[in-house]
Parts: C-alpha cells; structure tokens; sequence
C-alpha cells in the first residue's frame, strides 16, 4: 500500500522540539539502506518501545542482518517514539515511519514485531494505530502489510491474538527466511490465502484460524475456563509446534552503532541458546530448551569482527546462563589475551555462584570492573531447593568474597518475593543473606563496599512448573516489602522492588485468554501505554477496561488452575511435556529437586520433539527409564 509520504522538511522541523532526536533519524554507522525500487520484499522489523531499549535487542539486530543478506528482500526498522515525538506526529498527522529509507510502515509487505514481555501489548496498538494501520486483524485488507509477532511473550500469544496476522513461535532466524519466501510467492493472492500459506509452515501460529468456547455453566472451578479450541482451517496445526534452530546461527558482526546513549551501549555476542538447570520459575529456561553452544574458535573470530566494524570496547557474552557454558573459563582467557591490547571489557549477565569460578573472576578482572551480578533467587535453601536452584548460602559467600578479594567494591543480588509456599523468615533470610554480603565486602573494602539488592515479586509464566499457581496478594507482597525495607538500611546497601499493580497487570496479561483483547484495547483507548515504565503505567485505566469488559482480574492472576484445565497457551507446543511440567510442581511442593541436564537426561519432551540424531550436539544425554 501506497501510503503518506514523510515530508522530510517537516520531519526536520519536529526534531528540535522533542527529547532526544537522535532516536529518529537514523543513518548510524553499520545500517542498512538498500534500494526501495530494487528488492521484491521488504519488511520493517518493529520493537514496541522506545530506540534505547530497542537497540539493546540482540534478536532483532539478528533479524535485520539476516534479512538484509538476502539479495532481494530489505529490512528496516522502527520503534515506538516517546511520548513528545508521538504527541508531535499526530499533530501534523505525520504517520510513524522506518529509520532507514523513511517510508511509511503502510508501504512495507511485512510488519515484524518483537514482543518480548507483556507489558508492550498497548503499545503495540499504539505503534500500529501511529502508523495507520488498522488495530484488529479483521480490519485489515491487501493493502496493509501482514503483522507477524515474535519473542517471549507471544508464548501465550492469546490476549493480543485479534491484533496480529500471524505470530512466528520459537527462533526466528530461518522461520522469517521462510515466511518472507512465502510471502513473495503468495504475493498476488488474497490476503487470507496469504496466511493459509504461512500457517502451513513450522512454528506459525494464525489466530484467525481457530475457534475457543468457553465453560459458561456458572460454577464450579472450570467456570470461565476454556470449554474447546477448534481449528477451523485445514492449513493449521494444532498444537502449533514452535521452532528450533537446530546449530547457532552465525554471530552478528557488523552491529548498529547508536548514535545516542542506549540501555546496553555495547556489542554483544550470544554464546550459548536455552539452558538445563531446570529452575522451575523461569519461562525462558523451559521454552528455549534444548542448550547449543557457539564454538570458543567462532566467539574469538565475532570478537575480532566486531571490534573492528564497530570501535566498541566492551562486549558482552549473552546466555541464560552465562558461566555454565562449557568453555566460559577458556573463553574469557582467551578473549582477554588476545584483545589485551585493545583494552577489551567483558560484561556478563547475572552468575550462579554453582558455576563461578576464581579463573573467570581473574579473567573478567584484567579488563575493566564493569560490575559483578550474582542471582541467588531466594534467601533461604529450603525455597531455593523449592524452585530447583541448588545453591548453598555458604556457596554465595565464598562467592562473594572471592569477588570482593579481586577489586569489586560493588555486588548486586538478584531475589524473588512471592515464591510458592515462602513465608516470613524466607524473606527475612533475604535481608541476612544481603547483610551478609556486605559485611564481607566491607572487611575488603571498608565503607567504599556496596551491595545494590534487587527484589522482584515473582509472576506465574505459562510453560513452567509453576503456570498452575496463583501470585501472591498485593497485600503480602507489600508486607515482604516493609520488611526488608525496615532490614535492609544503612550506608552500602541499597535496595530496589517493583511495585505490586505492575506485577498484577503483567500476571494477568502473562496468563490470559482471547477475551482479554477488549481490555487490552480499550486500556489503549483510555489512554494506557508504556506500562512497563513506572511514571508513565495508568493503572486505573486498566481497571476501568476491565470492568467495561465484564472481566475480573483475580480470575487471571490469583486463582489456582488443576491439573486437568485447558490452558490458553496450550495451543502452543514448547517441546516440554505439560506432564512433566506437573511433575516438577508437585516436586517443588516435596522440596525434591531435579539435577541439572547435563548430569542425566529428566525426559521432558525436548528430546522428542526435535531431538532426533542430534542429541550429542546438544546438553542431552540419553535418557533414563521413567
């Protein structure tokens, strides 16, 4: 479709008067703008907020540089303006366009939109409405580009299922090769026929394609639930198996470099895809099994690429787990050897104290002292045997001190409040434990010693051992707060939470059905939007949408579901059986844990589902009689 034109001069007249320009211009150094007239496909990949955090996002700068490879299909990208650039844009009614040829997102064939945790759904309706595109699947017609959803979120792809043509479950990297092949073959039939097509292929889901009832009776625990889900096209699949790159896919080397300060201003290379400790309330653990590892030979060859394509100094080594790679001690050695003149700084995401090491710390030492992050998860080791996260608190603080010993001054911790059966004194062994940490620090350093604690509450996420369970009440919640706000005081230790209403508003979204569509929009229409930042969250608006739908919130977030309920996500087929995601429940009520897959395969189904020849590649040993 043909849409406005950007009228550049005044695009050019809208940029003094907004905050932060520098986050719609484009033309960084390593982007891509190719011929508009001289491809056959083109698709702008979407992140539904702002460019800071957007251009943190290593998936989509994976998409955009597999894309562009291809000689006939360009990509482009988009984010979400702030809230004065938006505010700019309607009044000249100027429609949201794509940083590189400055097109309208109405003239591309392909809307790639990254949802990587729930609380973007409004603003996905607000980037689709900014660029004119209508809002619901059903109002849309050849001549609107075909809206296809990724990331995490869209593992229950229910609540924002009217909104999107097609969402693509799983890796990306082959799956959207695919999807743009198969939408230049399908190019001149009817938009439907479109999406019959791309239903067809692994790992996509076509919400339009299936039909749920629900349990209208009025009573008992399966009122309200989901009665039946039926397919109502031959072309798609039920469940809809999610997709799998078999090997890492080839490191990105020549990255975008901002040209403005972003959340993450460094490169990054991802080192390793899914994880096998089995934690049992993490959603990424389960839905990105199995483990692939990228070759130390091929981690050295991106490092090299990209210092020289981009001129960044610090390189951050992506994993779930970062220190459980198999190599990691051999890696960061040789990393720091090799660049030693380049003044290389090696940044990892939060360690297990289980599988840190002095070699790394040392390692990680010779570069800059870009912080040290450990995520205990819980205080005590009752709830840390509760969600399968092994760790003796004795194991923390040798951590600690060996960390401290070698020029960290400043250690964070990562914990969760709200766990299933945590009770008072688990938290308080939350405060003991940071307490602890600091005392040691301060042996080494004296006051110049920090501990930052970072305390979230814990949200139930489909596809783990704990979808089954309710959150916890705002009102607990807020007393395991006060708590540790009344433990944790004094110079040196700094504590951090989220706020109860932003936790219930990512419970509901995270576990909700078709029906939340209407309060999804009509929390837009009331003005709902960034929820996800603190200053800008109206959660009365959400309130009011909820009620005008007839829909209560507790009934997503606090009620306990059984065993036997159809889940919204069911539609969705991780790899990890639903049985063993119960067993692991009923487990974590036993305080039985689970070692990790590397020791013994637990059967969970992945091995199964895409296993195959390939279980010696992959962290899968053979597994054992059940």
């Amino acid at each position: 479709m043909a849409g406005k034109t950007i009228d550049l001069e005044q695009l050019e007249r809208i940029l003094p008067t907004v905050r932060t320009p520098g986050r719609y211009v484009g033309g960084e150094y390593n982007s891509v703008v190719k011929d508009w007239d001289a491809v056959s496909t083109r698709v702008c990949l979407a992140f539904p907020d702002i460019y800071d955090l957007g251009m943190s996002n290593l998936g989509l700068m994976i998409l955009y540089d597999a894309l562009n490879e291809l000689p006939t299909v360009l990509a482009e990208r988009a984010f979400l303006p702030w809230v004065d650039m938006i505010a700019a844009l309607r009044k000249v009614e100027m429609p949201l366009y794509s940083l590189e040829n400055k097109r309208p997102l109405t003239d591309f064939d392909i809307l790639g939109v990254t949802l990587p945790y729930e609380q973007v759904y409004t603003n996905l309706l607000e980037l689709l409405d900014l660029a004119e595109i209508p809002i619901r699947s059903e109002d849309r017609d050849e001549s609107h580009p075909l809206v296809i959803a990724g990331g995490h979120a869209t593992f229950n792809p229910e609540p924002v299922s009217a909104f999107v043509d097609a969402f693509l479950m799983g890796d990306g990297e082959e799956a959207m090769i695919e999807a743009v092949a198969t939408y230049d073959d399908t190019r001149h039939d009817s938009r439907r026929d479109r999406l019959r097509a791309l239903a067809q292929l692994s790992g996509f889901y076509v919400p339009a394609f299936y039909d749920v009832s629900y349990d209208e009776t009025g009573g008992g625990s399966h009122a309200g639930t989901i009665a039946a889900l039926e397919v109502e096209e031959s072309e798609a699949q039920l469940p809809v198996v999610k997709r799998i790159a078999s090997e890492m896919p080839p490191a990105v080397t020549q990255l975008i470099v901002p040209t403005i300060d972003v959340s993450h201003n460094r490169a990054a290379i991802e080192i390793s895809r899914g994880c096998t400790r089995g934690c049992r309330f993490c959603h990424a653990g389960m839905v990105v099994r199995p483990v692939r590892e990228r070759a130390v030979k091929e981690i050295l060859k991106a490092t090299e690429a990209i210092l020289t394509q981009t001129g960044f100094e610090e390189i951050g080594l992506l994993s779930l787990s970062p220190s459980d790679y198999s190599r990691i001690d051999d890696l960061v050695e040789a990393m720091m050897e090799r660049f030693e003149d380049r003044h290389l700084s090696i940044s990892l995401p939060a360690l297990r104290a289980d599988s840190f090491s002095v070699r790394l710390a040392e390692a990680i030492a010779q570069g800059r002292y870009t912080g040290f992050t450990l995520a205990p998860e819980a205080g005590s080791d009752r709830m840390r045997a509760m969600i399968n996260k092994t760790i003796p608190s004795r194991q923390v603080y040798d951590v600690a001190r060996e960390v401290f010993d070698r020029g960290w001054q400043t250690i964070k911790l990562y914990f969760m409040i709200g766990l299933p059966g945590e009770e008072m004194e688990d938290v308080e062994a939350i405060a003991e434990m940071a307490r602890t940490v600091h005392l040691i620090g301060r042996r080494v350093h004296g006051r110049q010693a920090k501990v930052n604690v970072s305390v979230n509450t814990f949200v139930p996420k489909p596809h783990t051992p704990f979808q089954w369970v309710p959150l916890a009440s705002s009102r607990s919640i807020r007393q395991k707060q006060a708590l540790l706000r009344r433990e944790l005081r004094g110079r040196g230790l700094k504590l951090d939470y989220n706020d109860p209403e932003a936790s219930l508003l990512e419970a509901v979204l995270a576990r909700g059905d078709r029906r939340l569509n209407d309060v999804v929009e009509q929390a837009w229409r009331l003005g709902a939007r960034f929820d996800a930042w603190d200053d800008q969250r109206d959660f009365g608006a959400w309130m009011r949408a909820f009620a005008k739908a007839g829909l209560d919130p507790d009934f997503y977030a606090y009620r306990k579901r059984d065993q036997d309920e159809s889940l919204p996500w069911d539609i969705v087929n991780t790899g990890v059986r639903k049985r063993f995601l119960w067993e692991e429940y009923q487990r974590s009520r036993r305080r039985q844990t689970l070692t990790d897959c590397r020791d013994g395969c637990h059967a969970c189904g992945v091995l199964a589902t895409f296993g195959g020849d390939r279980r010696g590649e992959w962290a899968c040993p053979e597994p054992e009689e059940r």
